[in-house]
């Protein structure tokens, strides 16, 4: 009887990680990079935020969170198996990203505290966790949301696990993280912006996910607030404030430059 539930979990662990972008993951590799980080020990942050954002995934889809039938093109953990192994499979999957970072390959006993530390924080309470809870006491309150109100909701539900993974390089190479911070709080803001724009402009097959859901329940977006074209310009501007950001590691900031260009031009 172990073996069986021990099993279940297992294989929803791996549908849940299984498909989407590995941009935090891809973050965490590039930002070690910067300062010569071997990628063996960055693969375990890379690692645990991934595990970390498929959790929060797992976990969004539930009925009693946004409901959704599809992610990344499959059905949702819930849907596969049902709400309870959900629920499971969400808190497997944040321990197991815990785990990975207290492992020796990890980095030092310093930095593997500072790496559980930040990414505690980042995901809990007052990051993660804190935005998700703004999300649902917005739709309770049956208010839209100001833009001031929604750009701090979304800097905390998805900018601090995009913001941890930039500045696990950091810690991992002993720099300052001050340029790679500014750098992923813009991308962070631009990330949504461009979810936002999606969800009115792209297609539902290509996303693998349900679009069109926001306006329906009457939710407030960046561009519900801004309209399409300014949201669109905002997140532009964000994006040369990202690559700014940069400019003290010279060419060795290309590719995250460059990633910074595809956060608002992707299709899903």
């Amino acid at each position: 009887m172990a073996e069986l539930g021990a099993d279940n979990i297992a294989q929803g662990m791996r549908y849940a990680t299984a498909g989407g972008k590995r941009l935090r993951g891809f973050l965490a590799l590039e930002s070690a990079a910067l300062f010569d980080v071997p990628q063996a020990r960055a693969l375990y942050a890379a690692g645990a935020v991934e595990c970390l954002h498929a959790y929060s995934l797992v976990h969004d889809d539930l009925p009693a969170m946004d409901d959704d039938d599809l992610r990344r093109g499959q059905p949702t953990v819930h849907k596969k198996w049902d709400e309870a192994t959900a629920v499971l499979v969400g808190d497997a999957l944040q321990s197991f990203a815990f785990e990975l970072l207290g492992r020796e390959g990890a980095g030092t006993a310093e930095e593997r505290v500072a790496l559980v530390a930040s990414l505690a924080k980042a995901s809990g309470a007052q990051g993660m966790v804190l935005g998700q809870a703004q999300d649902i006491a917005a739709e309770t309150a049956g208010r839209a949301l100001t833009l001031e109100e929604i750009t701090e909701l979304q800097a905390n539900k998805t900018g601090r696990l995009i913001e941890w993974p930039a500045l696990s390089g950091a810690i991992l190479g002993g720099a300052d993280p001050e340029p790679l911070r500014r750098y992923a709080e813009a991308i962070g803001l631009a990330f949504q912006i461009a979810d936002d724009v999606l969800d009115v402009e792209g297609d539902a097959a290509t996303a693998g996910k349900a679009l069109r859901k926001d306006a329906e329940a009457g939710k407030a977006t960046f561009v519900s607030l801004l309209g399409l074209a300014e949201a669109k310009a905002r997140a532009a501007a964000l994006v040369q404030e990202a690559t700014a950001a940069l400019r003290p590691y010279g060419d060795r900031a290309q590719t995250l430059c460059d990633l910074a260009h595809y956060i608002v031009a992707r299709d899903k």
